[in-house]
This record gives structure tokens, C-alpha cells and sequence, in this order.
């Protein structure tokens, strides 16, 4: 969808200085057949008439009219306008049919086709580093590491230097980082009691272990995807993992049934938390499950492992100010 957005943008001739803009709708209007028609007067044709009233009937068209909204909304504002690709008109009502977006003069120039080779890939790092800032940067490569791993057996590495192999896939993607790089930075001494996939196939499980803690693992019980525990403090903090690629968080009820299991085990409720973990908060995983995650729980994303969302509950007895919680952090 982004690629294509900047098809468009070309196509139009909708790069900074030129005084041309695009809207969302026209990208859906683009096909295939169009995008090989590359005369300067039939491009100027479809230009003004993608810009009048949408009927639908284009054959071929490379988008639904009402996909216009995830182009607006996820690719432009949120990705190519947040990262300084594309320039947004100012001046503008918010409610305005006028076209709004064009590229970005720099990034424009990056799809030159006399641009090839050393030097393409010297502009591209060049632009990179004007323009994207280091957390943008860590998401983008932890996503492409993600997609490689899609095809290959991931390897999972243990906070005790103990490996082991999980089949391909987003959800194994994501357990991994939960492992190798949420628990490091977020439990003081981390171990892995309990492993699956979401083919119901058990990577590991440290009986030994949960057994000197107190906890009886039950397979029966509907356990999670993964139990991590932090020997650290004095009494052991127990993490219930739900790993998210599309659905399963933990939400209201799945966090009560996860604190019977612990409290039947013997730990007390303080001694127990929660966290669901995705690739990326900008994914439609996280737009489609955002709501239901339980109150007094955690949210982590892969792309950004230095920071964690906790979703806290008021107690009406003992309430928390705003200033009380600001106090807290760092």
C-alpha cells in the first residue's frame, strides 16, 4: 500500500515545490493498466479525472473506495507523513476534498531511475539518517528481522544460554523477543518455566523449577504461551505471557483464570503479573484487541523493547493522582 501511495505521488508529479497534491481516494483508483500508461498528456488526463466524483466502476482498480481510510490514516499519517516522506498541505480544514499530500522532495529523488547501485544505496542511507530518528530506525529493523524469521526456524536463546528451535512464524518471532529482550530489561533475574506454540506443541518446560517456586504446572489447565518468573526479589514475581500475532490477549477473564492458577500454586496476587506482547503497536493486531486487554496488566511491543504500557487500574479506596503517578517515573 505504501509503494503504491508513491506510485501515485509520481505519477501526479505530487513532489514538494511542484505545487501538486494527491488524496487517498485516488491511490484506490489507480490499476495496473493505468500505471503502464506513461504519457505526460494521459497522465495529466488521469490526474484530473481521479479527482472527480468515485462511481466504482474501474475495472481493475487496485483498491476498494473504502480503503481510502487505511491509506489515509495508517499509511500516510502515521507512517510516510510521520517519517518525513510525505508533506502535508498546510492551511487546509480538516474536512477539505481538496488533495492534501505529496512526497518530500529528497525521497522523491530517491526513485530517480538513474539512481542504481553503490550510489542508490548511499542515497537511501544518507535520507535514513536525516530523517528517521533511532527508535523509528530499531522498529524498522526488529520488523525486518521478523520477516526473515517467517521462512526459518527461530532460535530462541534462554536467559540461562540454553537454545532451542520454534517453527517459523510471527508468533514465534515474538516469544523470542519476549525471552531474549523484554526479560532482561525488565526482570532482574529471568528465567523460562513454560514454552508452547500455537500448534499446542510444548518447546520447554522447567518442572525442577516450578517446582522449588511453588508452581505446579498443569498442561490441563490452559496455561499461556509462556511463564516467565524473576528469581530477583525476595519472593519470586510470577509473568503470565500472552503472545499476540492476531488474537488471544489477556484480557478480564483470561487474567482471572491465570490467577487462580497461581494463587492455587500458593503465590499471593502480588506476586503474580501479566503481559500480552506484540510486534508492533501500529499493527491491526493491536488495533483489534487494544480494548479488551485487562486493567492492572502489561503491553509490550517487539519494536520497541525499551518501553513497556501498563494499563493501571484506580483503587477507590487508596486513588492515584496524576502527580502521584509522574512521580514514579524515571
Amino acid at each position: 500500500m505504501a509503494a503504491k501511495t508513491v506510485f501515485v505521488m509520481l505519477y501526479t508529479g505530487a513532489v514538494e515545490g511542484a505545487q501538486r497534491w494527491v488524496r487517498p481516494d485516488q491511490i484506490t483508483r489507480m490499476s495496473d493498466e493505468q500505471a503502464h500508461v506513461d504519457g505526460q498528456t494521459e497522465r495529466e488526463t488521469w490526474t484530473s479525472d481521479s479527482l472527480r466524483s468515485d462511481r466504482g466502476a474501474i475495472e481493475g482498480r487496485w483498491f476498494a473506495a473504502n480503503t481510502r481510510e487505511p491509506i489515509r490514516d495508517e499509511t500516510l499519517r502515521a507512517g510516510l507523513v510521520r517519517f518525513g516522506a510525505v508533506n502535508e498541505r498546510k492551511g487546509l480544514p480538516t474536512t477539505s476534498p481538496l488533495p492534501r499530500y505529496s512526497l518530500e522532495k529528497s525521497f522523491a529523488q530517491l526513485f530517480d531511475p538513474a539512481l542504481v547501485g553503490e550510489a542508490l544505496q548511499s542515497a537511501v542511507a544518507d535520507w535514513q539518517t536525516s530523517n528517521l530518528s533511532p527508535s523509528a530506525l530499531m522498529r524498522t529493523t526488529l520488523m525486518l528481522r521478523g520477516a526473515v524469521d517467517q521462512a526459518d526456524r527461530v532460535l530462541v536463546t534462554f536467559p540461562d544460554g540454553e537454545t532451542h528451535h520454534m517453527e517459523p512464524g510471527p508468533s514465534s518471532v515474538i516469544s523470542r523477543a519476549v525471552i531474549e529482550e523484554f526479560a532482561p530489561r525488565f526482570l532482574e533475574q529471568p528465567a523460562v518455566i513454560w514454552l508452547s506454540e500455537s500448534k499446542s506443541r510444548v518447546v520447554t518446560r522447567d518442572d525442577d523449577l516450578a517446582r522449588e517456586i511453588g508452581l505446579a504446572i498443569q498442561p490441563d489447565r490452559n496455561l499461556p504461551d509462556l511463564i516467565l518468573v524473576d528469581l530477583g526479589p525476595e519472593d519470586p514475581l510470577l509473568v503470565f505471557v500472552e503472545i499476540v500475532a492476531t488474537s488471544g490477549v489477556i484480557d478480564e477473564v483470561r487474567r482471572s483464570a491465570l490467577l487462580v492458577v497461581a494463587t492455587d500454586a500458593g503465590f499471593r496476587s502480588e506476586q503474580v503479573t501479566f503481559l500480552t506482547a506484540y510486534e508492533d503497536r501500529d499493527s491491526r493486531s493491536v488495533k483489534a484487541t487494544l480494548g479488551s486487554l485487562a486493567w492492572n496488566s502489561f503491553a509490550w511491543f517487539t519494536t520497541e523493547p525499551d518501553r513497556v504500557v501498563y494499563l493501571h487500574a484506580q483503587d477507590g479506596a487508596n486513588p492515584d493522582y496524576l502527580s502521584n503517578l509522574l512521580e514514579r517515573e524515571p
